[in-house]
């Protein structure tokens, strides 16, 4: 079999026994050899691959938190508060007003056939001072047709009058979410997963199971690739039957550019249920498919108020949050997973939901001890300094949502948690000095997928308005480098195969215009992704 021998001006390789090398050689998918040029010498049969000389190569970026709906929400209208580019290139402005979002709402029911459900994403409302979207703003908008946004958060909608009508949602004023105003009305806002499940039920289509459709696989492969990631996780999927198959079959593609991670989503299905189906998905993995970990939600976003936080709760007197299951019901799941021997990723914005799952893991692991069992709280956005002691000495992981810091530190600082809080806003610096294992993530389609844009929020830790918080949980390059490869590797249970470049691993590897260590840390997220390598093939970004 021949060996492609690829040189570099300087490859980042995270091995701490061989940080840098000028060349890389491949056969069969895997890294045979990483070094010098004379260290290629020793292999005959060479095939020279000089594409990249003139860039710095790592480890493909691995992305370990994300969503395949990154891939089909771009078939809807961004309603966004920044402008964003979707997969295809398209610039979306956003919208900075209320008046614009009508505007926009406007324009794309214009585009629909007579009386077909309008569907938006993107809207995020803690950026609009003064009274909160609502049914009536929608009804301005839209009156002749079903509407439904969907909040950036991913945890919050609102819909019109019309779209309230249609699900009956007068009649289930009693599920939690389903949000009433002083007057004994529906607002049109509904809050977490079970209130939002109704209009989903209504409209015949599921949002969050849309990320079971090749096409949708394919565009979120797609968008990874421009963005130098080679692993990336679908951290909430429901794994139905039609969504297995179509992960296995996407994946067997050979030009299917990345390797993929779905986690269970727990709430989709039984406990009994769900340890059964996702047992039954271990085996049915293949080289670019890895099942594995099940992804249970506590809680909800902070920037949508619906986290739970520990007193004093908001800063700015909101009520607390909502829990997505009872806490006993919460606790009872992670018991249960973590007996079966699976690994948990846990969805913790608020300190509370921390607090809470610390609790619940401390119990499981004092029943049922497992050694190197890398369950991971995510986001985990105030995770206070007693709760990373705990999450050290129960053999935790983070992956911390840094991107936080840019699009929400502006409203967490002046609404939702004040000034002490935010210094502590995704404690990297503190987790790494008690050496618990951290990753950073995007959390996309929340925010923009981009891993150097990530590790240049946890760098520089600068808001919109260019505001420091947090100054002493600032990272390094080198450090954030590690987190956004080897890092969220290991937090999948990956790092044998992929996060470094290592003889015997996956040949995955990302071409870049600059070297980051060599640039100034504030460059960071201007570093351009030229192409990745997956298992030795070359995929060009776009």
């Amino acid at each position: 079999m021949t060996i492609t021998v690829f040189a570099a001006r300087r490859i980042l390789t995270m091995n701490p026994s061989q940080p840098e090398a000028t060349h890389i050689a491949v056969r069969d998918g895997r890294i045979l050899a990483v070094g010098d040029l004379a260290a290629m010498q020793a292999f005959s049969d060479t095939q020279w691959d000089e594409r990249f000389a003139d860039r710095c190569l790592m480890p493909g970026f691995v992305e370990g938190h994300s969503h395949a709906l990154e891939g089909s929400m771009w078939e809807y209208p961004y309603l966004g508060y920044f402008p964003r580019r979707d997969p295809d290139g398209r610039r979306w402005a956003g919208a900075q007003s209320l008046a614009a979002v009508q505007a926009l709402l406007r324009e794309q029911a214009g585009l629909l056939p007579p009386h077909q459900p309008l569907i938006a994403w993107g809207f995020d409302p803690v950026y609009f001072e003064g009274a909160r979207l609502d049914r009536l703003r929608l009804d301005e908008a839209v009156s002749d047709r079903p509407l439904v946004i969907l909040h950036a958060s991913l945890h919050v909608m609102t819909v019109n009058s019309a779209m309230l009508e249609l699900a009956g949602l007068q009649r289930h004023v009693d599920v939690e979410g389903i949000m009433v105003g002083d007057d004994g009305s529906l607002t049109g806002e509904l809050q977490e997963m079970a209130a939002m499940h109704v209009v989903f039920e209504t409209l015949g289509m599921n949002l969050f199971e849309t990320v079971g459709a090749p096409e949708t696989l394919w565009r979120y492969g797609r968008v990874a690739r421009n963005a130098g990631v080679t692993t990336i996780t679908d951290l909430y999927n429901p794994l139905t039957d039609e969504g297995i198959a179509a992960l296995k079959a996407v994946t067997r593609e050979d030009d299917y550019p990345v390797r993929l991670v779905p986690a269970m989503a727990a709430l989709a299905w039984s406990v009994e249920e769900g340890i059964e189906r996702l047992q039954g998905c271990l085996e049915q993995g293949n080289d670019k498919l890895h099942f594995g970990p099940v992804k249970l939600m506590t809680d909800g976003s902070i920037q949508g108020y619906t986290a739970r936080l520990k007193w004093p709760h908001y800063h700015d007197g909101h009520a607390n949050g909502i829990w997505n299951a009872p806490p006993e019901t919460l606790r009872e799941m992670v018991e249960a997973y973590h007996q079966a021997g699976l690994q948990l990723h846990i969805h913790t914005n608020g300190d509370e939901a921390v607090e809470l799952m610390l609790e619940a893991l401390e119990g499981a692991l004092t029943f049922w001890p497992r050694c190197d069992h890398r369950h991971t709280l995510q986001h985990c956005q105030v995770i206070d300094h007693a709760q990373l002691r705990r999450a050290s000495a129960q053999g935790l992981c983070l992956n911390m949502f840094a991107n936080h810091l840019y699009y929400w530190g502006d409203i967490h600082l002046r609404r939702t948690l004040g000034h002490e809080r935010c210094q502590r806003l995704e404690p990297l610096a503190s987790a790494r000095r008690l050496g618990i294992p951290t990753a950073i993530h995007s959390d996309a389609p929340v925010t923009p997928l981009g891993p150097l844009f990530t590790a240049w929020c946890a760098v520089m830790r600068q808001t919109a308005t260019g505001q420091t918080l947090g100054e002493q949980e600032r990272l390094s390059v080198a450090e954030v480098l590690e987190m956004i490869t080897l890092g969220a590797a290991y937090t999948l249970r990956l790092d044998h195969l992929v996060g470094s470049l290592e003889i015997g691993k996956f040949a995955d590897m990302v071409a870049l215009d600059r070297d980051p260590l060599a640039s100034v840390p504030d460059a960071l997220k201007e570093i351009r992704v030229t192409a990745t390598v997956l298992g030795g093939r070359v995929h060009e970004a776009e």
